[in-house]
This record gives structure tokens, sequence and C-alpha cells, in this order.
């Protein structure tokens, strides 16, 4: 017999053969929804509609017992319809012969996570044929009849007003190598942050592979030594290539993953989870950044139950600025006050503010962060002591990863570069003598990583007068000169590093004139747009 699909040992499900072979008093029983009046459960009218129950799983054991209660209110959806369960806790939707239904987790609940790769459960895949055999990496297989019930476990939790997430960009590893890279160099450093932050749940926004899926079971694994539940974003490099369309682009990230639109609650804020990759089929072997029209409709539906003060956080791949049709996805949120939007992609880092010259017309900017990867420039450059290259992005910004904390319909993002300590947030270039003529020539330079327009920074010489400093979008120098300075060497694992690009999160300011002889230090301090303050030092030379 069945199994729900993505529930592991999960609730026991019936096909409609079973259902028509039995009789008698056992097909009484099989109309008895547990905890429920007799005649509740029945049988789906149509081949194309599909129910179950949202219910308490007191047992703990993924399965329907007697007692179990239904648990209203709960939004279950198809990917593009959402419907709520009724006071049972029983809910109905339409399904193709390609869905996923899934459990929309309210807040205080939780769905089963997998014991070995943390992933969340919570979804049941409908697929009677199965995916293309022909394709490289296996998708899904053939799911046979709908159940006659899908019924959906959620076990109570305990959720803060306040509460931390872990954010990944980019983790993008090709090969086991790299995957050990990722191990040693960020989640080690994660691991730590989890415990002292206590981190409730990470999302991935998406390349979770670098087209190498049959290693996504190894790298869910190392994700998964953090002990938390892990959402997964789809990237455009976590498709698959032999697809001839879009619509079974990504059979093997369902198979691992389960939906690739879906969305959770966690506390006060709702989360959605958006596919933004579109694949322009393998005669064409490229894609776009755009939204599909089920997702476009799965985010309205969704958003008719969501109450229009909660913060509505958007993970996606591709950053909006590139995605075709943003316009469409803004008409859906720009009239609610609390939006905050994810996206990754680009291996660089910028904050991104949207207005009307992109589209939106919201009251307020709408608040896109492009975040920094955790492969950095792909693994590239030099190695350090352990062999791992220092994987430093083409805007300067080191490989890394992000605290998120949120607080009722508000949040503040910390930015962890890879394997240095939390307060290491900017790098200052300056050059290494000058003469004491030529010091109130010479600007010093910060990148400060995860800087925004609504940060500001300033900077002091030996502990004098502080000096506002400018923020400009250009290259940073201290980047190109580690490019200069590995241009002739080849890194052990082959892959140079990229060309410096032009970025936003840099500030200028010309030190003092009339320096004297000898060493001196420069301070800066930045205060970002959470109000968070950060201090780096460097010492430079005046020669007379």
């Amino acid at each position: 017999m069945p199994f729900l699909s993505g529930l592991g040992r999960m609730t026991r499900i019936m096909n409609r053969r079973e259902f028509l072979g039995m009789s008698g008093a056992a097909l009484t029983m099989a109309f008895i929804p547990l905890g429920s009046s007799v005649g509740m459960l029945g049988i789906s009218s149509a081949p194309s509609a599909a129910q179950g129950y949202v219910f308490h799983d007191r047992s703990r054991t993924g399965k329907r017992q007697r007692g179990d209660k239904g648990i209203p209110g709960v939004c279950v959806s198809n990917g593009v319809d959402v419907t709520v369960t009724d006071r049972n806790g029983f809910w109905k939707l339409p399904v193709t012969e390609d869905s996923i239904l899934f459990v929309i987790k309210p807040s205080g609940w939780k769905t089963a996570v997998d014991r070995v790769t943390q992933l969340p459960h919570g979804y049941y895949i409908h697929k009677p044929k199965g995916s293309p055999k022909d394709f490289k990496y296996k998708g899904v297989d053939p799911t046979g009849d709908l159940p006659l019930s899908i019924d959906f476990p959620l076990q109570p939790q305990k959720e803060d007003r306040k509460f931390r997430m872990v954010l990944f960009g980019d983790p993008q590893p090709r090969n086991q190598t790299e995957i050990d890279y990722m191990a040693h160099d960020v989640m080690e450093q994660v691991v730590r942050d989890i415990e002292k932050t206590d981190c409730k749940f990470g999302i991935s926004l998406g390349d979770i592979m670098f087209d190498a899926l049959n290693f996504y079971e190894s790298q869910n694994r190392t994700i998964a030594t953090g002990g938390i539940p892990w959402y997964s974003v789809v990237g455009n490099h976590d498709l698959n290539f032999d697809a001839p369309d879009n619509t079974l682009s990504t059979e093997t990230f369902k198979r691992i993953f389960g939906p690739t639109n879906y969305a959770f609650n966690y506390g006060p804020v709702h989360f959605i989870v958006l596919n933004d990759v579109e694949w322009q089929g393998k005669e064409k072997g490229i894609y776009r950044g755009d939204f599909s029209k089920e997702s476009l409709q799965f985010v309205k539906n969704d958003l008719a139950q969501v109450d229009r003060e909660q913060l509505v956080v958007i993970a996606m791949h591709i950053p909006l600025d590139d995605v075709k049709n943003r316009e469409e996805l803004f008409r859906l949120i720009e009239d609610r006050p609390h939006t905050f939007s994810l996206s990754a992609h680009t291996h660089v880092q910028a904050n991104h503010f949207l207005q009307a010259d992109m589209g939106w017309k919201g009251l307020q900017p709408h608040h896109h962060l492009n975040h920094a990867t955790v492969c950095g420039s792909w693994w590239g450059g030099a190695t350090d002591e352990r062999g791992i290259p220092h994987a430093t992005m083409s805007d300067g910004c080191p490989n890394g990863y992000s605290i998120v904390e949120f607080e009722g319909n508000s949040y503040k993002v910390t930015f962890r570069a890879a394997s240095r300590p939390e307060w290491e947030q900017m790098s200052l270039w300056l050059p290494e003598v000058m003469s004491s003529r030529e010091a109130g020539r010479t600007e010093l330079i910060a990148n400060i990583w995860a800087g925004s327009s609504k940060s500001t920074a300033r900077m002091k010489v030996d502990g004098g007068q502080w000096k506002a400093m400018e923020n400009f979008t250009g290259k940073d120098p201290s980047y190109a000169a580690l490019k200069a300075m590995e241009k002739n060497e080849k890194p052990p694992n082959g892959r140079p590093l990229p060309g410096p690009s032009n970025t936003p999160h840099l500030w200028k300011a010309f030190l003092p004139r009339g320096l004297n002889e000898g060493h001196h230090w420069v301070e800066v301090e930045t205060t970002d747009l959470y109000g968070q303050v950060y201090l780096e030092k460097r010492i430079f030379r005046v020669e007379g």
C-alpha cells in the first residue's frame, strides 16, 4: 500500500482499488474519520479531487489514530488553490495528474522533518505516471491512484513573537570536495551560531547544487548537522536540463524537497517560497527570471488568508530586478505595510529599496535583499591553510550567510562572513605606506559587506575627530588587488576569481593632512539600517 510522499513514517493511506475491494464491516469502518462521526470522509465524487484531514498527532507516530482530532482553520494547497480545513480538520481540493498537495504550517504547530536531512514534510505528490524515465537525474516515481484520504499530521510547538533563522544564498557545490568545503568553512560556524542564537530553521535561496543533482543527499546531510528544519528554494542550477520545457524542469527537486511554491508560518511571520526560474527548454538551453501564472495565483490565494498586519517574507532565487513579470507580484503585496523579499543568484550582496522606477507602487519602498552566497565566487580563489578557497565575491564581500531576527512585524539581518568573527563586517583599503605630503590626498575606502543606502559610516585617525564618509558605487580596490595578486597563479582547485564588479556598499573619505612620520591607526564605525553598530581598525605607515 502507498504511503504519503515526503512524509516518511506518517499516515498510511488507502488507494481507491483497495477501498472498492472492501465490504461489510470493513467498508463501514473505512468511512469513519478517526475522531469524527461516521460518513464524514466519503470518497471523492471525481478523480480530479483530493481530500483528507489535518490532525493533531498526539501519538507522534504520523498515523491518524482514534482520538487524534482534526485541526480546524488550517490552510491546505495544491500549489494554486488554497482551502481552509473545517471544524473537523477536513479539506478538499482539485488535483491534476501532476499535483503536490501540502499543508501550510500554521503558527504554533510543526510538521514532521526527516531525521537524517532535516527537510520538512507535510506534502503529498500526486503523479500517477511519474517523471520521465530518460532524465539524467531521477525524478518522481509513479504514485498510482489517488488515495482515499491524504492526512497531514501536526504537533504543537512553542513559537515566540521573537525568533531567529539562518539564511543561505547559493551553497552550489559541484562535487563532494566542495560539499566538504562548505562543511568546514560554513557549517561548523553555523552550528555554533545556532547554539548561541537559538535559530529555529534555515532557508537556502536556491542553487543548492551546481548541476550535479546526484549530490543532493550528501549536501542535505551536511546542512542537517545544524539540527534545525531547513526549507529550500529552487535555483537555476537545480533544474533537470533534459526537460523539454519548464513544466518538467524540477522533477528531481520535487522528489527530494517537494513543492517549488509553498508557504508556512512561524510565530507572527508568514513565509512564501516561490520558483522564479523559467526553463526555456532543452532545445534553447537557457532560463530567465519569471513567475508562472500558477505561482502568482498561489500568492493571491494564500495571502487572502493572511492578516494584513503580518510581516510577509517572500523567498526566491533570481532577484526581482531581473524578473520579467515582477510587477504582477508587486500588485499582490504592495498594499501591505510589512513585506520583505529575499534572493541570491548574483554572487554579490546588495540591499535594494524598490520604488516606482522598478514598478513598485506601495507607499513605502520595498526592501529586497540580494544575499551573498555560501560558495562565494563558486568556491574559487587561492586556498587557505585548510585547503579551502577563500571564495571572495566580485564585490569584495566574503562568502557567508546571515542570521535573521524577527520580532512581530519587524526584522533585522546580521551578515556572518565564513570562518570570521561576528564583529568583522567590513574591509578597509589604504596604501601600506605613503608620504606625509600624500596623506591628505589619500582616500580610505571601506567595503561594508552588508551595507546599504540606509547605512552610515564615519572615520577617525589616531583617536581624533570623527569624519563622515561618503557612500558611492564602484569597484573595491582591495578585491582588485587580490585579483591582480592571483592573476598569474592558478588556484589549486583550478578556479580563478571573477573580475571586480561594481558594488553600492563602498564608503570613502580622505585622510587628514599633516600626519607625522610613523605608524597611525584608522578607525571606521558603521551603523546599518537596523541600528547595529560595527567597528574596524587598520594600521598604516607615513614616511617623511
